[in-house]
């Protein structure tokens, strides 16, 4: 059980919950059935808690460097071999899970992990570091439509819903590490725009999978918005700004990483109430 606590700690559990919650809801929004519903749901999961356990693997000595006395890897209460047996071992789960989804659905969701673990592995310190994010939250949506029986990929629109979405979350998620970033040599794309500068940016793109979400579902006809995807936008709207307006008063901390996170939650809900408009 210590390791198991050490591994779950690991994984970036509040991202993960979150993106599998998504999943989850993208998946009940298309119409899935039960079965592929709890396919998709847990293969996402696992996917996830790849991905967060490979992280904090290969940045352990990093971290021991700078003092993260919060990552259990960093801290010795699990082994590095013990963290990367795990991580491959779900990664390997989460795309066996996804073929009994069709190959189609396999083939997307091997390239939205590749491309997280590409972030991992190196693309961090690069100032390409939020590709994967636009890459591996674009295609996201359809992980939902491709899991169906009759797959297809999501609507422009909800791809750039969910690139927006993604970039709004790395430009925030690595705002409370930059200094011990520094220390350590990792330098991407929110490392060289600076804390305030990433904040607002993320800010703007969160608005953005607002807008394409709120356009995208009428077909563009702002008449045929529904009342109830008025209010999410309007609160998603709201963190955004509330966002931007933490980041230029006081120095950018994890919060902006919780509003992010719950806008991401707001424009699910928004998802699901479009119904299968995102379906392409």
């Amino acid at each position: 059980m210590r390791i198991v606590r050490a591994l779950w700690g690991s994984s970036h559990p509040g991202p993960t919950l979150v993106v599998t919650a998504l999943a989850f809801a993208l998946g009940v929004a298309t119409g899935l059935e039960p079965w592929r519903l709890a396919l998709l749901t847990v293969a996402v999961f696992a996917g996830q808690l790849s991905v967060g356990i490979s992280n904090d693997a290969l940045d352990a000595a990093r971290d021991r460097e700078v003092g993260r006395t919060d990552k259990p890897i960093a801290r010795g209460d699990v082994a590095v071999g013990t963290a990367w047996v795990a991580a491959l071992g779900l990664l390997a789960l989460a795309l066996a899970l996804s073929v009994p989804l069709g190959w189609r659905m396999l083939a997307a969701h091997a390239l939205a992990l590749g491309s997280a673990w590409a972030y991992n592995a190196g693309l961090k310190s690069t100032p390409w570091s939020i590709v994967p994010f636009l890459v591996s939250f674009g295609i996201f949506p359809s992980l939902a439509t491709l899991s169906s029986p009759d797959p297809a990929f999501a609507t422009g629109w909800a791809w750039v819903a969910g690139a927006a979405l993604g970039a709004a979350v790395h430009l925030t998620n690595v705002l409370p590490d930059l200094d011990d970033d520094a220390r350590t040599g990792v330098r991407g794309l929110p490392h060289r725009l600076g804390p305030r500068m990433s904040a607002i940016l993320a800010a703007l793109a969160v608005v953005g999978g607002a807008v394409a979400v709120l356009l995208g579902a009428s077909g563009g006809d702002l008449g045929a918005v529904s009342p109830v995807s008025w209010v999410f936008f309007a609160a998603v709207v709201t963190l955004a700004v509330v966002t931007a307006a933490l980041a230029i008063a006081r120095p950018p901390t994890r919060m902006l990483f919780r509003l992010v996170m719950l806008a991401a939650l707001l424009l699910a809900t928004q998802l699901v109430a479009s119904g299968s408009a995102f379906v392409g």
